[in-house]
């Protein structure tokens, strides 16, 4: 299995059972809150209504054209997995370091993945992938640059599952001049905090969303994903407070790790990389209060930290690195 981050198995196979604080993932932990659900979430398929109302509701959210080609699907994950199938395996290329699961999925279909470093490295490639704002070290493209690397690229794949907290950033508002060459993915999970709900979208050129619809089949977002989906892609009020709430946290985040001595490598508002010296000391050391963290296999001094979620979680962290 490739490495993830929420791997509190691990965390407890390694270093003993206990009240864990899970912080290696980059989910919001003050998640929007879900009220009850109508039965008909439960008990029923969902409708076309019913998910295009989600659809038109992710549209809206993200600053798409009404018409905008966009398929609901269970998780950006879901989308990962399914985009190496749009076209005969070939040459591609994936802005690295980054989520690990783009070069996966793409060399489980039979595709030859060359790791580039920067966006404009793309150019050339039958399929391209970066993400943005980028996944451990916070990179971030102006949308700019990626529309006009998508010129030389057969198809070009944007993660913007972090884009949330950062609008400026995303190509969604521009796909209309994106000339055929563009599939955005977004995640519903991490910014609303509601990861287990398995919700996310695509959006972009025509035939490849239309594509990934096939793929997906019938139903691939539950009743419960489209209701609670619907309702927060809609709030615009809690959207605006929470990434008001986010930034100051990760001010403070940024804080206590200078004050253990670390150093800020990147990241967004919901999740800080930074530079150790020695990672998997610094993993141990908060692993002794129970807090689990997020290392890589590719650098020995950099460790990820989520956000806490609340009042109770910020004084352990702060217990856990205090000089």
């Amino acid at each position: 299995m490739r490495d993830h981050g929420g791997d509190l198995d691990r965390a407890r196979a390694a270093h003993g059972p206990g009240d864990w604080l899970d912080l290696s993932t980059g989910i919001n932990a003050a998640p929007y809150p879900v009220g009850p659900l109508p039965p008909e979430a439960w008990c029923a398929l969902p409708t076309r209504e019913t998910l295009a109302r989600l659809e038109a509701a992710a549209r809206s959210a993200y600053g798409a054209a009404p018409e905008a080609p966009c398929v609901a699907l269970a998780g950006a994950q879901a989308a990962i997995q399914l985009v190496p199938r749009l076209a005969p395996p070939d040459a591609a290329r994936v802005v690295t370091p980054t989520y690990n699961e783009h070069a996966g999925a793409l060399e489980a279909q039979g595709w030859r993945v060359a790791p580039v470093e920067t966006a404009e490295d793309l150019r050339g490639a039958t399929l391209g992938v970066v993400v943005n704002p980028n996944n451990p070290d916070g990179r971030r493209w102006p949308p700019e640059t990626l529309m006009a690397v998508a010129r030389d690229v057969g198809l070009l794949v944007v993660d913007e599952s972090f884009a949330d907290t950062a609008p400026e950033l995303s190509l969604i508002p521009r796909l209309g001049a994106a000339g055929g060459r563009i599939v955005v993915l977004r995640s519903f999970g991490k910014f609303f905090g509601l990861a287990g709900l398995r919700l996310g979208f695509a959006l972009g050129d025509a035939e490849a969303v239309a594509r990934l619809r096939a793929l997906a089949g019938p139903w691939a977002v539950s009743g419960p994903a489209a209701a609670v989906g619907t309702a927060a892609l809609g709030d615009t009020a809690w959207q605006a407070a929470t990434r008001a709430r986010l930034a100051g946290d990760a001010q403070r985040l940024d804080r206590i790790a200078a004050r253990a001595g670390w150093r800020v490598v990147g990241g967004t508002t919901l999740f800080r990389t930074y530079d150790t010296g020695d990672a998997a000391a610094a993993q141990a050391r908060l692993a002794t209060a129970r807090i689990w963290s997020r290392i890589f296999p590719y650098s020995d001094r950099w460790l990820r930290l989520g956000l806490p979620g609340d009042a109770a979680g910020w004084r352990r962290l702060e217990r856990a690195l205090a000089p």
